[in-house]
């Protein structure tokens, strides 16, 4: 059964365009737009801006993409508009030669009108093609192409400008109140993908422990954003988490709440001490082969309020929750 297909429009890469400036994965760009992920890879991927006239000027643009796709559209025709084109090419597959082989001939003899051996593939799998049965001639004699092997994933790449090596010194002292430090506490794989995200407010160390049923970015972070979302903004300044997939979505917590996100170098939690002291406080109840999905949301705020009600040493006996209420009023 046949599926429909239409190409991207101007309107939605300029969306792309404005999305790709706010860092927005291209996964999520697909999903928003309704495409399938691949599309969305490969528009950007094609479409990379870049002029060695111009080196300050890369990127996506929507504009440049839009004229960029029509050129390669126009070049596709060639050989349903070209008959001398489309002939020479035909009767060469039939006597046996090889896409690849027929566009190198044609590089090499400087033909001046010439097409690439993708052109070919397309031209001998569309329908004109298919009604002459080229596929036969091919060496593989396969009746429909073969699906491209899907690329690996490669891991999230985070902005340079979200390292902690830009964050202020304000937060790095402890000196300014509403800065967090997120973390994903895990447990064994047995027992399923629940797990728990653990926000600890740097100054006053409150900390906010978060059920999620899987590590998917937009639940985690969906959860954090219902959690912070409603504080004040002088609360909720920035948040600083490890480089984990599941916060690779961080853009859409900057946009959604307008918190500032931070990023630790790889393979430095110490660059997050709070929070991993935490963990460590709430691994008393929370052990590694604790069945996460057997823990009620309501058993997991009442051990949350119990870290809050506990004394502190470093908050002059004060407990976290009297610090951080003190700080929301602006004592």
């Amino acid at each position: 059964m046949g599926t429909n297909y239409s190409h991207l429009t101007l309107d939605e890469r300029r969306r792309i365009e404005r999305w790709r400036q706010a860092n927005v994965p291209a996964g999520e760009i697909a999903k928003t737009l309704g495409r399938h992920r691949s599309t969305i890879f490969r528009e950007l991927r094609r479409n990379h801006f870049r002029d060695d006239q111009l080196p300050d000027v890369v990127g996506y643009f929507a504009v440049a993409a839009h004229h960029d796709c029509a050129k390669r559209r126009s070049r596709k025709r060639k050989l349903i508009k070209h008959a001398d084109l489309r002939c020479l090419v035909v009767a060469r597959i039939k006597d046996g030669w090889t896409p690849e082989q027929i566009a190198g001939r044609m590089r090499y003899e400087c033909a001046s009108r010439r097409v690439c051996q993708e052109t070919i593939y397309r031209y001998v799998y569309s329908k004109e093609g298919m009604a002459q049965e080229l596929w036969w001639y091919l060496p593989t004699h396969r009746k429909s192409r073969k699906p491209r092997r899907a690329r690996k994933r490669l891991p999230p790449k985070f902005h340079r400008d979200v390292s902690i090596l830009f964050r202020p010194d304000v937060v790095a002292h402890r000196t300014e109140f509403g800065h967090w430090e997120g973390d994903l506490m895990l447990f064994k794989q047995r027992f399923g993908t629940s797990n728990v995200t653990s926000l600890v407010e740097r100054v006053t160390r409150f900390t906010v422990l978060l059920k999620n049923d899987n590590r998917k970015t937009g639940l985690v972070l969906g959860k954090v954003i219902q959690a912070i979302g409603h504080l004040p903004f002088h609360s909720r300044r920035s948040i600083t988490f490890d480089r984990g997939t599941e916060f690779v979505g961080w853009p859409h917590l900057q946009a959604k709440i307008g918190t500032q996100t931070w990023f630790c170098d790889p393979s430095a939690p110490w660059q997050k001490g709070a929070v991993e002291n935490a963990n460590r406080r709430a691994r008393r109840w929370l052990p590694r082969k604790l069945d996460m999905g057997r823990v009620s949301d309501r058993e997991l705020k009442q051990l949350c309020d119990r870290l809050n009600a506990t004394p502190r040493k470093c908050l002059g006996w004060k407990t976290p929750a009297e610090a951080f209420r003190e700080k929301m009023l602006g004592r």
